[in-house]
């Protein structure tokens, strides 16, 4: 006769089937880039501490090394010398990342910078008589980072160019990073990180709303059928996401000064495009 399987044991089993889906397609990553199994390992102790010291506080009580320890399954010695460690950091490609983002939403959808039917306008770089330039939209949307520094990464990563009479046109509605680059693993950190958050959310909300969490997906589409549905995902995802951008720049403080309230929230919504090749699927690997 079997015996029922309790909800603890289901739940660690099916956070350990999670786990390994999870961790899967970052362990390719890791992989290409040349991490060793002990730098992950050293890394995931270090935060799985930080996590255990920071989120995992008994309310009105300072956190302990001796309660990390337990939580964690570590030694206390082990605890004090990870939370010692200084963290890694990549505040500047972040940094990039979103002052180019912003030029560039803002580029599409500011009527000084595009036309009736929100296509850019070619920009002068920063003299033009009664005209907005690259310049102002720099000013406008990044803050007081030269413009040229913005020019340069949007040049580098061919989302804008020069044209012949001397212009900056924009070539695509968004910033996406080019190549393999400290801007793309920044991107690895942030997206999974939030797709991660709100699930999290999710799982243990109690009383709060549930966040936004939906994906479509169908397992038995033909190989032909894939290019059709790619243009068709990216268009309507960049249309959603430029009206999304829009209502959150009317109401963001770096962009509209007027705005007023409390507190500083950082709010948005991701799309993202995944498709899987069943017919190579390696054994062990279960549908995603």
């Amino acid at each position: 006769m079997a015996v029922p399987k309790t909800r603890t044991s289901q739940i660690s089993q099916a956070l350990t089937a999670a786990l390994e889906r999870i961790l899967r397609p970052l362990f390719r990553i890791l992989l290409r880039n040349q991490m060793s199994f002990k730098a992950f390992t050293d890394i995931a102790k270090r935060t799985y501490v930080e996590v255990a010291m920071n989120d995992f506080r008994i309310p009105g009580k300072k956190q302990s090394v001796s309660r990390v320890a337990l939580l964690s399954g570590l030694t206390r010695k082990e605890v004090q010398r990870l939370l010692g460690l200084e963290r890694a950091s990549d505040a500047q490609a972040g940094e990039r990342y979103n002052r180019a983002a912003r030029v560039v939403a803002g580029w599409v959808r500011d009527p000084d910078f595009s036309d009736a039917q929100t296509n850019p306008r070619d920009l002068e770089i920063a003299e033009a008589t009664g005209a907005a330039t690259f310049a102002d939209l720099v000013r406008r949307y990044s803050g007081d980072i030269p413009y040229r520094a913005i020019l340069d990464e949007l040049l580098r990563v061919k989302v804008a160019e020069r044209t012949g009479e001397g212009k900056i046109r924009l070539n695509s509605r968004a910033y996406v990073p080019q190549g393999v680059d400290t801007d793309k693993i920044n991107i690895l950190g942030t997206d999974v990180s939030d797709l991660v958050t709100t699930i999290d959310h999710n799982i243990h909300r109690r009383d709060a709303p549930a966040r936004f969490q939906r994906k479509v997906m169908y397992d038995n589409v033909p190989a032909e059928a894939l290019e059709e549905f790619r243009r068709l995902s990216a268009r309507h995802a960049q249309q959603l996401l430029e009206q999304l951008d829009k209502w959150l720049a009317r109401h963001d403080r770096d962009t509209n000064p007027a705005i007023t309230g409390a507190g500083r929230v950082r709010a948005g919504v991701g799309v993202y495009y995944f498709e899987e090749d069943l017919d190579t699927q390696t054994p062990g690997e279960s549908s995603k």
